[in-house]
Protein backbone atom coordinates (compact mmCIF):
# COMPACT_ATOMS: atom_id res chain seq x y z
CA UNK A 1 0.00 0.00 0.00
CA UNK A 2 0.78 3.51 -0.92
CA UNK A 3 1.58 6.12 2.28
CA UNK A 4 -1.54 7.44 1.33
CA UNK A 5 -3.68 4.36 2.14
CA UNK A 6 -1.29 3.84 6.12
CA UNK A 7 -2.51 5.18 9.19
CA UNK A 8 0.96 4.71 11.01
CA UNK A 9 1.69 6.26 14.08
CA UNK A 10 -2.57 7.40 14.33
CA UNK A 11 -4.36 6.41 17.25
CA UNK A 12 -7.77 5.38 16.70
CA UNK A 13 -11.22 4.45 18.78
CA UNK A 14 -13.38 2.15 17.65
CA UNK A 15 -17.16 1.57 19.38
CA UNK A 16 -18.81 -1.72 19.32
CA UNK A 17 -15.44 -3.79 18.07
CA UNK A 18 -16.78 -6.45 19.54
CA UNK A 19 -18.10 -8.53 16.93
CA UNK A 20 -19.89 -8.08 13.33
CA UNK A 21 -19.05 -4.88 11.36
CA UNK A 22 -16.96 -3.51 14.63
CA UNK A 23 -14.65 -6.32 14.57
CA UNK A 24 -13.99 -5.90 11.05
CA UNK A 25 -13.33 -2.26 11.29
CA UNK A 26 -10.87 -2.69 14.14
CA UNK A 27 -9.01 -5.58 12.16
CA UNK A 28 -9.21 -3.37 8.91
CA UNK A 29 -7.48 -0.44 10.74
CA UNK A 30 -5.00 -2.37 12.55
CA UNK A 31 -3.86 -3.54 9.04
CA UNK A 32 -3.60 -0.29 7.89
CA UNK A 33 -1.18 0.40 11.08
CA UNK A 34 -3.29 2.42 13.31
CA UNK A 35 -2.88 1.75 17.19
CA UNK A 36 -6.65 0.72 17.61
CA UNK A 37 -8.62 0.55 20.82
CA UNK A 38 -11.95 -0.57 20.75
CA UNK A 39 -15.31 -0.49 23.17
CA UNK A 40 -18.14 -2.76 24.01
CA UNK A 41 -20.07 -3.91 27.00
CA UNK A 42 -18.42 -7.08 27.25
CA UNK A 43 -14.82 -8.06 26.29
CA UNK A 44 -14.60 -11.57 24.18
CA UNK A 45 -12.77 -14.28 25.65
CA UNK A 46 -9.48 -14.96 24.46
CA UNK A 47 -9.38 -10.72 23.11
CA UNK A 48 -6.20 -10.68 21.75
CA UNK A 49 -5.25 -7.06 23.15
CA UNK A 50 -6.87 -7.08 26.34
CA UNK A 51 -5.05 -3.81 27.04
CA UNK A 52 -6.56 -2.17 24.20
CA UNK A 53 -10.23 -2.81 24.81
CA UNK A 54 -12.27 -1.00 26.97
CA UNK A 55 -15.35 -2.92 28.53
CA UNK A 56 -18.17 -0.24 28.73
CA UNK A 57 -21.74 0.51 27.67
CA UNK A 58 -21.83 3.74 25.08
CA UNK A 59 -25.32 3.68 26.04
CA UNK A 60 -25.09 4.88 29.26
CA UNK A 61 -23.97 8.60 30.27
CA UNK A 62 -21.24 6.56 32.75
CA UNK A 63 -20.33 4.62 30.06
CA UNK A 64 -19.18 7.20 28.16
CA UNK A 65 -17.30 9.09 30.88
CA UNK A 66 -15.39 5.97 31.13
CA UNK A 67 -14.43 5.60 27.72
CA UNK A 68 -13.27 9.02 27.77
CA UNK A 69 -11.16 8.83 30.93
CA UNK A 70 -9.56 5.66 29.90
CA UNK A 71 -8.79 7.40 26.63
CA UNK A 72 -7.51 10.60 28.12
CA UNK A 73 -4.46 8.86 29.74
CA UNK A 74 -3.30 8.31 26.01
CA UNK A 75 -3.51 11.65 24.77
CA UNK A 76 -6.10 12.83 21.44
CA UNK A 77 -7.07 10.67 19.02
CA UNK A 78 -6.61 10.79 15.47
CA UNK A 79 -10.00 8.42 14.36
CA UNK A 80 -13.13 7.92 15.90
CA UNK A 81 -15.42 5.30 14.43
CA UNK A 82 -18.84 5.03 15.56
CA UNK A 83 -20.21 1.60 14.63
CA UNK A 84 -22.29 0.65 17.64
CA UNK A 85 -26.03 0.27 17.16
CA UNK A 86 -28.85 -2.75 17.07
CA UNK A 87 -32.30 -2.59 17.89
CA UNK A 88 -34.01 -4.92 20.57
CA UNK A 89 -37.89 -3.33 19.80
CA UNK A 90 -39.98 -6.34 19.38
CA UNK A 91 -42.02 -6.48 15.99
CA UNK A 92 -45.82 -5.41 16.04
CA UNK A 93 -45.80 -1.68 14.92
CA UNK A 94 -45.73 1.50 16.54
CA UNK A 95 -47.95 0.78 19.36
CA UNK A 96 -45.48 -2.46 20.32
CA UNK A 97 -43.18 0.30 21.00
CA UNK A 98 -42.93 1.69 24.63
CA UNK A 99 -41.15 4.71 25.99
CA UNK A 100 -38.40 2.44 27.21
CA UNK A 101 -38.36 0.73 23.83
CA UNK A 102 -37.53 4.73 22.42
CA UNK A 103 -35.28 5.99 25.27
CA UNK A 104 -32.72 2.67 24.73
CA UNK A 105 -33.03 3.12 21.26
CA UNK A 106 -32.18 7.10 20.98
CA UNK A 107 -29.26 6.43 23.83
CA UNK A 108 -27.72 3.17 21.56
CA UNK A 109 -27.66 4.60 18.62
CA UNK A 110 -27.87 8.36 18.65
CA UNK A 111 -27.06 9.73 21.92
CA UNK A 112 -24.15 7.30 23.01
CA UNK A 113 -22.62 8.91 19.72
CA UNK A 114 -22.99 12.35 20.67
CA UNK A 115 -22.07 11.92 23.96
CA UNK A 116 -18.76 10.02 23.36
CA UNK A 117 -18.32 13.19 20.49
CA UNK A 118 -18.22 15.67 23.25
CA UNK A 119 -16.34 14.19 25.20
CA UNK A 120 -13.47 13.31 22.53
CA UNK A 121 -13.33 15.58 19.59
CA UNK A 122 -12.18 18.75 21.78
CA UNK A 123 -8.75 17.38 22.44
CA UNK A 124 -8.74 16.32 18.50
CA UNK A 125 -9.65 19.66 17.63
CA UNK A 126 -6.84 21.19 19.52
CA UNK A 127 -4.54 18.78 17.63
CA UNK A 128 -6.03 20.53 14.43
CA UNK A 129 -7.00 17.25 12.68
CA UNK A 130 -8.82 13.82 12.62
CA UNK A 131 -11.42 11.70 11.35
CA UNK A 132 -14.63 10.99 12.65
CA UNK A 133 -17.10 8.09 10.82
CA UNK A 134 -20.32 7.65 12.04
CA UNK A 135 -22.22 4.38 10.88
CA UNK A 136 -25.69 4.94 10.49
CA UNK A 137 -28.41 2.95 8.31
CA UNK A 138 -30.59 3.35 5.36
CA UNK A 139 -32.87 3.21 7.11
CA UNK A 140 -32.75 7.14 8.43
CA UNK A 141 -34.05 6.61 4.41
CA UNK A 142 -36.48 3.81 3.97
CA UNK A 143 -37.64 2.91 7.75
CA UNK A 144 -38.79 -0.77 8.66
CA UNK A 145 -42.23 -0.03 10.12
CA UNK A 146 -42.89 -3.21 11.84
CA UNK A 147 -39.79 -3.99 13.74
CA UNK A 148 -37.57 -0.96 14.19
CA UNK A 149 -38.93 2.07 13.50
CA UNK A 150 -37.05 3.54 17.23
CA UNK A 151 -34.23 2.18 15.20
CA UNK A 152 -34.42 4.06 12.04
CA UNK A 153 -35.43 7.07 13.48
CA UNK A 154 -32.53 7.42 15.66
CA UNK A 155 -30.18 6.41 12.76
CA UNK A 156 -32.02 9.05 11.24
CA UNK A 157 -31.28 11.69 13.66
CA UNK A 158 -27.29 10.64 13.45
CA UNK A 159 -26.87 11.30 10.19
CA UNK A 160 -28.44 14.63 10.55
CA UNK A 161 -26.29 15.62 13.53
CA UNK A 162 -23.38 14.36 11.70
CA UNK A 163 -24.00 16.79 8.94
CA UNK A 164 -23.85 19.59 11.40
CA UNK A 165 -20.89 18.51 12.94
CA UNK A 166 -19.26 18.14 9.97
CA UNK A 167 -19.61 21.80 8.69
CA UNK A 168 -18.95 22.62 12.59
CA UNK A 169 -15.59 21.26 13.02
CA UNK A 170 -14.18 21.31 9.14
CA UNK A 171 -12.51 24.69 9.77
CA UNK A 172 -10.94 23.45 12.67
CA UNK A 173 -9.29 20.09 10.78
CA UNK A 174 -11.92 17.54 11.49
CA UNK A 175 -13.36 15.27 8.80
CA UNK A 176 -16.83 14.06 9.63
CA UNK A 177 -18.54 11.74 7.19
CA UNK A 178 -21.10 9.17 7.75
CA UNK A 179 -21.58 5.47 6.40
CA UNK A 180 -25.38 4.24 6.00
CA UNK A 181 -25.18 0.13 4.67
CA UNK A 182 -28.18 -1.92 4.32
CA UNK A 183 -28.20 -5.16 5.49
CA UNK A 184 -25.35 -6.55 7.07
CA UNK A 185 -24.30 -10.49 7.43
CA UNK A 186 -24.06 -9.82 11.23
CA UNK A 187 -24.55 -12.06 14.54
CA UNK A 188 -27.29 -8.60 15.18
CA UNK A 189 -28.79 -9.25 12.34
CA UNK A 190 -29.49 -13.42 12.45
CA UNK A 191 -30.96 -11.98 15.78
CA UNK A 192 -32.63 -9.76 14.11
CA UNK A 193 -34.26 -12.16 11.48
CA UNK A 194 -35.06 -15.30 14.66
CA UNK A 195 -36.75 -12.38 16.23
CA UNK A 196 -38.62 -11.39 13.40
CA UNK A 197 -39.34 -14.76 12.49
CA UNK A 198 -40.93 -15.43 16.11
CA UNK A 199 -42.94 -12.51 15.83
CA UNK A 200 -44.34 -13.70 13.24
CA UNK A 201 -44.37 -17.44 12.90
CA UNK A 202 -42.62 -17.94 10.42
CA UNK A 203 -39.10 -19.81 9.31
CA UNK A 204 -35.76 -17.92 8.95
CA UNK A 205 -35.98 -18.03 5.53
CA UNK A 206 -39.17 -16.75 4.83
CA UNK A 207 -38.55 -13.36 7.43
CA UNK A 208 -35.17 -12.85 5.21
CA UNK A 209 -37.45 -12.69 2.16
CA UNK A 210 -39.79 -10.17 4.23
CA UNK A 211 -36.94 -8.34 4.53
CA UNK A 212 -36.16 -8.58 1.12
CA UNK A 213 -39.54 -7.64 0.28
CA UNK A 214 -39.97 -4.88 2.58
CA UNK A 215 -36.90 -2.77 1.39
CA UNK A 216 -38.09 -3.15 -2.30
CA UNK A 217 -35.62 -5.91 -3.39
CA UNK A 218 -31.58 -5.72 -3.12
CA UNK A 219 -30.21 -5.35 -6.50
CA UNK A 220 -26.74 -6.95 -5.93
CA UNK A 221 -28.71 -10.20 -4.78
CA UNK A 222 -27.37 -10.21 -1.47
CA UNK A 223 -26.54 -8.10 1.73
CA UNK A 224 -22.85 -6.82 2.40
CA UNK A 225 -20.11 -8.28 3.83
CA UNK A 226 -18.41 -6.60 7.47
CA UNK A 227 -15.51 -6.82 5.19
CA UNK A 228 -17.14 -4.33 2.85
CA UNK A 229 -17.80 -1.93 5.34
CA UNK A 230 -14.69 -2.10 6.95
CA UNK A 231 -12.82 -1.39 3.49
CA UNK A 232 -15.01 1.60 2.87
CA UNK A 233 -14.32 3.22 6.28
CA UNK A 234 -10.68 2.43 6.00
CA UNK A 235 -10.59 4.65 2.85
CA UNK A 236 -12.47 7.88 5.25
CA UNK A 237 -10.01 7.61 7.74
CA UNK A 238 -7.18 7.74 5.40
CA UNK A 239 -5.49 10.44 3.57
CA UNK A 240 -6.56 9.35 0.30
CA UNK A 241 -9.67 10.86 1.73
CA UNK A 242 -8.51 13.86 2.82
CA UNK A 243 -10.78 16.18 0.77
CA UNK A 244 -13.93 14.37 1.55
CA UNK A 245 -16.15 15.84 4.42
CA UNK A 246 -19.81 15.70 5.23
CA UNK A 247 -20.67 13.31 2.91
CA UNK A 248 -22.72 9.87 3.24
CA UNK A 249 -21.56 6.88 1.79
CA UNK A 250 -24.12 4.36 1.39
CA UNK A 251 -23.53 0.73 0.69
CA UNK A 252 -26.52 -1.48 0.26
CA UNK A 253 -25.55 -3.66 -2.90
CA UNK A 254 -28.47 -0.66 -4.69
CA UNK A 255 -31.34 -1.27 -2.40
CA UNK A 256 -32.13 2.35 -1.55
CA UNK A 257 -33.76 3.48 -5.06
CA UNK A 258 -32.09 6.37 -7.61
CA UNK A 259 -33.40 9.12 -9.12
Amino acid sequence: MQDRDRLDGRRALVTGGSRGTGKAVVRRLREMGADVWTTARTMPAGYELPDRFIQADTSTIDGVKTIAARIAEEGPLNILVHVTGGSSTPPGGFTAASDEHWLAELDLNLLGAVRLDRALLPAMVEAGAGAVVHVTSIQGQMPLHDATLPYASAKGALRTYSKGLANELAPRGIRVNTVSPGGIETEGYDDFVDRLAGGNDVTPEQAKQMIFDSLGGVPLGRFATTEEVADLIGFLVSDRASSILGAEYVIDGGTTPTT
